[in-house]
């Protein structure tokens, strides 16, 4: 009689050391396109690298979770300086936050920019089969 394991016990597998890089250098160009993409591409490339997460292994993997770790770090800052830029706007109706919104639209122009650049490094250091 063969019994199968239970469902909670973890299913150990080998897979090959290039699985997953494909999906981590498919992240990592729509993470590159975020600038010309108004940031459209950006959500795809995070649903590709935790769909992709499950099956990769080694130092695709390491890039995987790495473009999940920069999608969030960045994604917080962008709140942060969202929020920074409404409350400029409000009170540049009273001509004292006027300057505080060009100062906080450059910090998420920057911040954008930051992302992309990251992201180009990431791939570069993928196609050299190197750790993020």
């Amino acid at each position: 009689m063969t019994s199968t394991p239970p469902e909670d016990e973890p299913r150990f597998r080998s897979s090959h050391p290039e699985e997953g890089k494909v999906a981590a250098l498919i992240t990592w160009a729509l993470y590159i396109l975020s600038i010309p993409s108004a940031a459209l591409l950006v959500p795809v490339g995070l649903i590709v690298a935790y769909v992709a997460r499950g099956n990769a292994s080694g130092v695709a993997l390491q890039h995987i979770e790495a473009q999940i770790r920069l999608f969030w770090s960045t994604f917080m800052w962008t709140i942060i300086f969202s929020v920074l830029w409404l409350i400029s706007l409000l009170l540049s109706m009273i001509a004292i936050g006027i300057p505080f919104l060009f100062v906080f639209w450059g910090a998420l122009f920057l911040l954008m920019v930051w992302f992309t650049i990251k992201s180009i490094f990431g791939l570069i250091s993928l196609l050299g089969d190197r750790a993020p």
